[in-house]
């Protein structure tokens, strides 16, 4: 048998559509003119298309023009003045919502609820138990909604006691029970509803299974999954974050890989759990892979490169996103703003600032912190202080930044100034105000001042002193050259010294060539960090100084079987929102390396007229110097500055950063650039700012 289609025969595909739904459906895509002019076209409005005009202009956050048509209502019934009272709650005017619920001459539990809800929309569980607890009848739903308030506020034994009273339970209200418990780390009594309940849903398997997960039950929830009779996104994605809270990332892997549907939250939750666990490259894949992001998958990957430190692969990424067009959420700035301070990407910095001048979230005290201590690491003190005068409420945290940064600046009067100004208005310093009060004088020398801060800090101001605290006296006394105090005061610490205890005494053993003192400071250093090849250096260039020659090669060997690998200097400037690196001696790798070696030459032919001569000695002796005597022309930050000078305009001050200690041979001769072309240069170490002008340094050579 077959069919055939009747060529003349018309068939009919549509429906009628009511004009009260026609509203409707407008309002709820967002066309609300559209949904008007079928309003005001209609002869005979029923009070039904009056409610439905009504709660569009509510849907569409237009409030005003709600309560004007309901107003213009020639009848009203109950279900309007509903529809009044949901609508401000929805938009998040509860006192509004209250004022017509008092308005009402009639109300029934839908009334009652709705304003319950409101109340526990906005937090306000207080009002929402008066109000409860007055309602003249109670509908399965309101007993709910009251459970859920209760549970919001963290008060579960109330809300059990609730709980026992309501003369029904539904599948939500036993869910919510079963939500609360797991929030609260009590997966017994929640199994014990789960497992009584009569009827279950996909939410109720899906909330005792996320309890388990979140709770580090990975292989119980697993077990439940496995016995789910239905399995939705959500159900899968709780069971996956498990695994890659808990760090499992193959199951959570082989999970994903078994998804039927990958959710957006689910492929967020694998990038971070790859990053987690190092797989960045992994985790880009997923990224890579996704047909559609949102704003959290952006802030997931660039959350794990700012972790594992990609810093210019998650900058690069940023970029991407702008010109994407994706508008960043508040996690994503700070982030950026952190790899900004990191890599003294000042360009990208103002720009983060910017946008969250844009979104008014610049004038949260904690984002003024980030942005203060961002300005400060990209060598721009004086935007720092702008944003920190702007506050007239600020926390200790703004306060320590300023001083942090003041003191990193080699700037100590400012930063004692500040200190002075806090405690005048009543705000009490902590540890971390002393470690910035404490290294501002031993970056300039006040040995007096910082040994009397040290001295007040348990008797004046109730701080103990920490680690922290003994490494910026080691440090202090040890640059002004009372290397003997500073091992006495490690040796009558009542804490054991830690690494940075030793590093501040060795680098002063380094500079005041006390090298019986460095030797053992360096090998107390080599057995704290038997990873950090620093000290591996810098203890075999003691022996060569003393031709110790057989310890230099034992020395290497150890280095070889401990698989420790020497990290390269390197340093970086930002050129047009572009950070470019350089290592010691090469600059193969860049570009414009012709130019850059050439101008090499020019400023190597200044400064030998200006009487500049190579310091070998920091050879031998700097841990940081790049190894050869003939390389001293070729350090990274020299690379740095040669190409600022190349592509950053006059005027302009040249930003560079390093990543380790600037030596000795660097120093002078920066400050001799600075002199014989006239610019401002700026060097960021491992350590502080030397602000290079005029043949000077901001940190009068006391470094």
């Amino acid at each position: 048998m077959h069919f055939r289609l009747n060529p003349y025969r018309i068939y009919c595909t549509s429906v009628a559509i009511s004009p009260s739904s026609e509203i409707a459906r407008y309002a709820r895509i967002g066309h609300i003119e559209i949904a008007r002019r079928v309003f005001d076209k209609m002869p005979d409005k029923s009070i039904v298309a009056w409610n439905s005009i009504i709660a569009g202009y509510f849907q569409n956050y237009r409030p005003r023009e709600a309560q004007i048509l309901f107003d213009r209502m020639p009848e009203r019934s109950v279900v309007s003045w509903n529809g009044l009272i949901s609508g401000y709650v929805k938009n998040g005017m509860v006192s509004e919502a209250r004022k017509v619920f008092d308005l009402m001459s009639e109300r029934n539990v839908v009334s009652w609820t709705v304003m319950v809800r409101g109340y526990v929309k906005e937090g306000m569980i207080s009002e929402a138990e008066s109000l409860f607890w007055q309602m003249p009848e109670k509908n399965v739903v309101s007993w709910t909604v009251m459970l859920g308030g209760l549970l919001q506020e963290g008060r579960v034994d109330e809300a059990r006691r609730l709980f026992d009273m309501m003369p029904e339970k539904d599948v939500v209200a036993r869910t919510s029970m079963i939500g609360g418990y797991c929030q609260e780390g009590r997966l017994n009594e929640a199994r014990e509803i789960f497992d009584e309940m009569p009827r279950r849903n996909v939410i109720t398997w899906t909330a005792m299974i996320s309890g388990y997960a979140h709770n580090q039950q990975v292989d119980v929830a697993r077990k439940l999954f496995e016995v789910m009779p239905e399995k939705n996104e959500v159900s899968w994605t709780a069971m996956l974050t498990g695994y890659t809270q808990c760090g499992r990332i193959e199951e959570a892997s082989e999970l994903f890989d078994a998804m039927p549907v990958k959710s957006i939250v689910a492929c967020n939750a694998m990038i971070l759990g790859l990053g987690q666990n190092g797989e960045v490259a992994k985790a880009r894949w997923v990224f890579d892979q996704m047909r559609e992001k949102d704003d959290g998958t952006w802030s997931a990957m660039i959350k794990v490169y700012e972790r594992k430190e990609f810093e210019l692969e998650a900058l690069n990424l940023f970029a991407v996103m702008q010109r994407e067009r994706v508008r960043p959420n508040f996690p994503s700035l700070i982030s950026v703003l952190g790899l900004c301070a990191s890599l003294a990407s000042l360009d990208h910095g103002k720009q983060v600032h910017a946008q969250l001048v844009r979104s008014q979230i610049d004038l949260d005290v904690y984002v003024a912190s980030v942005l203060i201590t961002m300005y400060v690491k990209c060598g721009n003190l004086v935007k720092a202080k702008l944003v920190f005068d702007r506050f007239g409420q600020k926390d200790i945290v703004m306060w320590n930044s300023i001083i942090t940064g003041y003191a990193q600046h080699g700037l100590a009067e400012e930063a004692l100034q500040v200190f002075h100004d806090m405690c005048s208005l009543n705000i009490f310093p902590d540890d971390v105000t002393f470690i910035g009060v404490l290294s501002a004088c031993s970056y300039t020398g006040k040995v007096k001042e910082g040994l009397e801060f040290f001295e007040s800090m348990n008797s004046k101001y109730q701080v103990e002193p920490r680690t922290e605290h003994y490494a910026c006296m080691v440090d202090l006394l040890g640059r002004a050259g009372q290397v003997n105090e500073a091992m006495n005061l490690i040796e009558n610490m009542p804490v054991e010294a830690d690494a940075v205890v030793w590093g501040a005494l060795l680098g002063a053993c380094r500079t005041h060539m006390k090298l019986d003192l460095a030797e053992v400071a360096a090998k107390k250093l080599v057995q704290l960090e038997p990873k950090n090849s620093g000290h591996y250096t810098l203890l075999s260039n003691i022996y060569a100084s003393k031709g110790k020659w057989g310890d230099v090669a034992d020395l290497r060997k150890k280095m070889r079987a401990r698989n420790v690998s020497k990290s390269p200097g390197c340093s970086w400037i930002e050129v047009e929102k572009e950070v470019h690196m350089f290592t010691g001696g090469d600059s193969m790798g860049h570009p414009e390396q012709e130019m850059i070696m050439r101008m090499l030459e020019k400023i190597s032919g200044l400064l030998r007229e200006a009487g500049y001569c190579p310091d070998g000695s920091f050879v031998l002796h700097d841990v940081d110097e790049e190894e050869k005597v003939h390389s001293l022309g070729y350090h990274s930050e020299k690379l740095a500055v040669a190409y600022g000078l190349l592509k950053l305009p006059e005027g302009m001050p040249i930003r560079v950063m390093k990543n380790l200690r600037v030596c000795g041979d660097c120093h002078s001769a920066i400050k001799l650039i600075a002199k014989v072309t006239g610019r401002d240069i700026i060097l960021r170490d491992a350590n502080r700012f030397h602000h290079f002008k005029d043949g000077l340094c901001s940190c009068k050579d006391y470094w």
